[in-house]
């Protein structure tokens, strides 16, 4: 159950000092934006509520996941059922000369406020403001940081930007790849200089732990969430599968003046002694041991005055000897005051993880009515497969939440938890943990074989502990399901605000989970081997579906229907092994994103394609090719009265870009 308030710790208000960069370099005004493009405002049955969390509304799309409450829902409704089928490339954005080399792993999601859409691009993430009824490049900004930014832990071009406004005063907001914090002028591009040291606030400062300027690996890919004047700052570092070093940098959360750059807040993930929390980080471990930051977007309750922080594992992902306890605040949900920075409710998911088990995307707040009782909900889906949903006022679960025994770990040095939170509502949106009823047996051929590949290695239900590469039983590590991608992982989910309804896009991946002793790459005891899982005769080792869309009624916790996502692949539907056998739909193991409107779902997948799903039952109303697969969660607006949805694509051979669909 979720713990009551007691004293967070509060950081106080610093002025910070000059920073060590190279100065901005803009900037290139390619058009003037004189020419107002103004965002039609939608007549729907019914009033559109006006809360942050209630989709977006006014034919914007102003945020990342469409609004503060990462609903990824959309009013509108021109493109429907009718004439879905009839989406057509209205333009397309190219990226490929954003840096010195195309980039082909473009997961940016842009927003759109007053007919402009802003958007991240390249690997030195150069802002883009992008008319968005032609596709024409407003202007650009991008921040020089030489040595700091090659360095950066997450060097791409991101997610996205944020957005502000106060008054006359519009804001876009960026986290670069080397962990600046830059505050812009919506219209112009051009920083604004009030805010920071010239529009910029260098986030490797007032972290609370020293952190090298240049050589510190701590960035972050999301955007920051902005709200009642605060701007709420995350973390991300190196992936922990073979860390260097059982030490790093942690990733404390900070909120900022959004006006000033000042720091307001900081919250210790990794709790300090005499903070609420520390007891369960044994030892020292709290004082040297990193992560712990949250790299997902956060969401927010306006109304409330609420963020909440999906948070990340410690260091390492796969070993915990060097961190005994619980080690909250890793892998948890955590409600904070946006204005102060004190922990108000928590709720950790998985305790003293060593399975990477992040929470990969931001909580998704819903109103809903559960046995008559109207609730205002926030629901974090995991990797793990679980959609946990609490009051986002209380922290109070809305179903019960079990401790349920787990096996213990036999690795050296390892103590896990003896228990492990289980949802009792909803079920589990995709398969969980591994017996030999769930390998592949298109025919008996391929069963033995699958049986014989997972007799080399551990095989258990969810939170079966990794096992060591070399075991003394013989078996080479612990098969694991879901692995370190999911379930679910930063596309998220989305949610209809009207029905209560959440759209969940997994996959069903097998990994293998080896650890071994390598002190030539590492002063951890344990490090993670990367071994590659084969499947028999170079198919899938478990049965379909590989890809999925699950339909949960938040209302009542029931699952309405699920779909495979994605075609059956090529080299399955093709196999000689398979010749005459009929293959159901399979789904591919690639993740895919959803977004819904009014009138229908839309989800992407593995293949260069959009679907258009009803919303009742599932069933694909329309394809639409798309140039590639897409790569980033699509979102939808409504300009000079057409409503688009724009995709990020790129692929091994295609360069990122942009893609806005309409119906003509």
């Amino acid at each position: 159950m979720a713990e009551q308030p007691s004293g967070a710790h509060v950081g106080t208000m610093t002025r910070l000092t000059p920073q060590l960069f190279k100065p901005w370099r803009v900037v290139v005004r390619l058009r003037s934006t004189s020419r107002h493009i103004g965002a039609l405002v939608v007549a729907l049955s019914g009033a559109v509520p006006a809360l942050g969390q209630n989709g977006a509304s006014n034919g914007e799309w102003p945020a990342y996941s469409a609004d503060g409450g990462s609903t990824k829902y959309s009013w509108l409704t021109e493109i429907d059922h009718e004439n879905v089928g009839d989406l057509e490339i209205a333009w397309r954005w190219q990226a490929r000369n954003f840096g010195p080399e195309p980039e082909f792993n473009f997961r940016v999601t842009p927003i759109m406020v007053d007919g402009i859409l802003y958007a991240t691009a390249g690997y030195r993430r150069a802002v883009v403001a992008i008319d968005a009824a032609t596709g024409e490049t407003l202007w650009m900004y991008r921040l020089e940081e030489g040595k700091r930014g090659e360095n950066a832990p997450r060097l791409n071009s991101g997610r996205g930007v944020s957005y502000w406004r106060e008054g006359a005063d519009e804001r876009i907001f960026l986290i670069t790849p080397g962990y600046h914090l830059v505050s812009l002028d919506a219209k112009t591009g051009q920083p604004v200089t009030t805010f920071g040291q010239s529009g910029i606030v260098d986030l490797k400062r007032g972290l609370d732990r020293p952190v090298d300027p240049i050589e510190g690996a701590i960035g972050s890919s999301s955007p920051p969430v902005v709200s009642n004047g605060v701007v709420v700052v995350g973390a991300a570092l190196l992936t922990g599968l073979a860390p260097v070093s059982k030490e790093n940098a942690p990733g404390f959360i900070r909120g900022y003046d959004a006006r000033t750059g000042e720091r307001l807040w900081i919250f210790h993930t990794i709790p300090l002694p005499g903070e609420y929390g520390n007891e369960t980080w044994e030892g020292d471990s709290w004082s040297y041991t990193g992560n712990a930051g949250v790299w997902a977007p956060f969401s927010v309750d306006d109304e409330l005055g609420y963020v909440y922080l999906p948070t990340e594992a410690a260091t390492g992902d796969y070993y915990g000897a060097h961190r005994l306890g619980d080690n909250l605040f890793t892998q948890s949900l955590v409600c904070l005051d946006l204005r102060t920075g004190e922990r108000v409710w928590h709720y950790q998911m998985v305790h003293h993880g060593i399975w990477d088990y992040d929470n990969p995307a931001p909580p998704i707040l819903v109103n809903i009515e559960v046995d008559g009782r109207p609730l205002k909900a926030v629901v974090q889906v995991t990797k793990q497969a679980f959609a946990y949903v609490f009051d986002r006022v209380t922290g109070e679960p809305i179903w019960p939440i079990t401790e349920r025994q787990v096996a213990s770990s036999d690795i050296p040095g390892e103590r896990t938890s003896p228990t492990q939170p289980f949802p009792t509502k909803p079920a589990p949106f995709d398969l969980q943990g591994l017996t030999l009823d769930d390998l592949i047996d298109f025919t008996p051929e391929l069963k033995a074989q699958a049986v014989e590949i997972a007799s080399q290695y551990r095989i258990g239900p969810l939170f079966t502990p990794p096992s060591l590469a070399q075991a003394e039983d013989g078996t080479r590590g612990l098969i694991q399901i879901p692995g370190q991608g999911g379930g679910a992982n930063w596309e998220g989910a989305a949610v209809d605000v009207e029905s209560g309804v959440l759209y969940v896009p997994s996959i069903t991946n097998p990994i293998v989970r080896g650890l071994f002793n390598d002190p030539e790459h590492s002063d951890m005891n344990y490090v993670d081997a990367r071994w590659r899982l084969p499947g028999p005769q170079g198919l899938p080792l478990v049965r379909p579906p590989w890809g999925r869309v699950t339909a949960i009624d938040l209302n009542t916790g029931e699952h309405l229907w699920m779909v495979p996502n994605g075609d059956t692949p090529e080299y399955v539907r093709d196999h000689p092994a398979l010749a005459g056998i009929e293959i159901p739909r399979t789904g591919t193991a690639t993740r895919g994103s959803t977004i819904v409107t009014r009138a229908l779902l839309f989800v992407t997948s593995g293949d260069p394609i959009l679907r258009a799903h009803d919303k009742e039952t599932g069933a694909i109303v329309a394809e639409i090719a798309l140039p590639a697969r897409a790569t980033g969660v699509p979102m939808t607006y409504m300009v000079e009265g057409r409503q688009y949805i724009v995709v990020a694509v790129a692929g091994p051979d295609h360069p990122a870009e942009l893609v806005a669909l309409t119906s003509r």
